[in-house]
């Protein structure tokens, strides 16, 4: 617990995921804390991204945990159980990109040296700081919607590239990455775990990867709500406007509700761009899940996704691909 007014210093682990970028920002604009530095595992790809964050690059980790107070792991994902547990060993907080690990028994891992090293282990999962989620819970808990019975989801995205199609370090393809949002908003608007997944994955838009690129997940709830899902890479990449969608639309005993994470946008049409662009004009949820980390550290409190959240839904993704490779339902293992 951190009571003092200086700033935290808090670094960021490798630029390897895009949302580093929004990271660093956020950082700049949370008062109290403060961008200690950047270290990455490719020289090159730290220096620039770096220098654009307006911060040091910096090749020993060691030396930047050793300055810091808390890191902000933005990884390929394979890397985020061993640099947790660095982090962890040498005392700092850390919030860890999406998914937290690429297997349950990672996760597990991550939780155990954190609780260990007496050190926050948060998940990355900004929607759930988003207004509309947090008035769907505290729609949902206090009943106004009624049981829950059903739920349609969606986080269809553009296709990434890079080292998310490469299963090595990404641990999988859509359904690895973008699975992970959605389950935790339902977990977290719910208050429900889910039990149950049959999913089906394939390669469809990309025939030239060696991960999945569409599927679609139908899973059932503790209190009985079905809920289907669609994580596919299956916006166009030339054409769409942003990264995707995560939405949501319930039906309850007593009221319908839908839940956008990105309408609150403007659409920019424009000579000069080869296509349209969206762009936000609300609040930014990665501002105020950085915010949420800094006020977690100072106060000893958990971060609003904890690293718990982080590990149901890897263990829902496990359960996914489960049923993938046996075409039947699998259940979701809780440890």
């Amino acid at each position: 617990m951190l009571n003092d007014a200086s700033p935290l210093n808090i670094a960021i682990l490798s630029a390897a995921h895009g949302h580093a970028d929004s990271y660093a920002q956020a950082l700049r604009a949370t008062p109290g804390a403060n961008l200690a530095g950047l270290w990455d595992d490719n020289a090159e790809r730290g220096m620039s991204k770096a220098a654009h964050y307006g911060t040091a690059f910096e090749s020993d980790l060691d030396r930047l945990l050793a300055k810091s107070d808390g890191v902000i792991i933005c990884s390929e994902n394979v890397h985020h159980r061993d640099l947790t547990i660095r982090a962890a060993q040498a005392g700092k907080h850390v919030l860890c990109e999406k998914p937290l690990a690429i297997s349950p028994t990672d996760a597990r891992a991550m939780l155990q040296a954190c609780e260990q090293a007496g050190v926050l282990l948060g998940t990355a999962f900004p929607v759930r700081h988003a207004a509309g989620i947090l008035s769907l819970r505290d729609a949902i808990r206090g009943g106004t919607l009624g049981q829950i019975l059903m739920l349609r989801g969606t986080n269809r995205g553009t296709m990434p590239g890079g080292w998310f199609v490469d299963r090595a370090l990404s641990g999988g393809g859509a359904l690895t990455d973008h699975t992970v949002h959605v389950v935790d908003a339902i977990r977290f608007i719910t208050g429900e775990e889910f039990t149950t997944v049959y999913a089906e994955a394939d390669t469809h838009f990309y025939p030239e990867l060696a991960v999945e690129d569409c599927g679609l997940l139908v899973m059932e709830l503790t209190g009985g709500g079905i809920v289907s899902l669609d994580p596919s890479w299956s916006r166009p990449n030339k054409a769409f406007p942003t990264w995707g969608d995560v939405t949501l639309e319930l039906t309850g005993t007593q009221g319908v509700a839908s839940f956008d994470y990105t309408a609150q946008h403007s659409t920019l049409y424009s000579n000069t761009r080869i296509r349209s662009a969206q762009l936000p004009w609300g609040e930014s949820s990665d501002e105020l899940m950085v915010a949420d980390f800094i006020q977690a550290i100072r106060t000893g409190r958990p971060p609003l996704a904890s690293g718990e959240d982080g590990l149901r839904a890897v263990e829902v993704v496990t359960a996914a691909y489960e049923s993938v490779a046996q075409h039947q339902v699998a259940m979701v293992t809780h440890a």
